[in-house]
């Protein structure tokens, strides 16, 4: 099975291909602000993706919108509720500061 590795503590989790990096965290006990129900519409769950973004979903309008409202965002951004893992390791980074809040 792939695996997720959480940054800055290095925590690595098995997950499915399809599921969401959202749902991955929040299995593995990870404290990730949301407040949206996984709309895309609070982007409290901004995360960076260090490695593995070839292997996840691609990002669609209504993300790319809510992050272009975001302060630090970069290339590696996306939120964690809208991205669908694939077949092949990640590596996430959670943010310490309340971006999107």
């Amino acid at each position: 099975m792939p695996t997720l590795t959480i940054l800055p503590k290095g925590n690595t989790v098995e997950f499915s291909p399809g599921t969401t990096i959202l749902d991955v965290l929040l299995g593995a006990e990870q404290k990730v602000p949301q407040k949206c129900d996984d709309k895309a519409t609070c982007g409290a769950c901004h995360i960076y993706i260090h490695d593995g973004r070839k292997s996840v979903s691609k990002m669609q309008r209504v993300e790319n919108e809510r992050l272009d409202s975001i302060i630090g965002i970069g290339s590696k951004s996306r939120l964690a509720c809208q991205v669908q893992l694939g077949t092949e390791n990640v590596t996430v980074e959670l943010l310490t500061f309340g971006s999107g809040l």
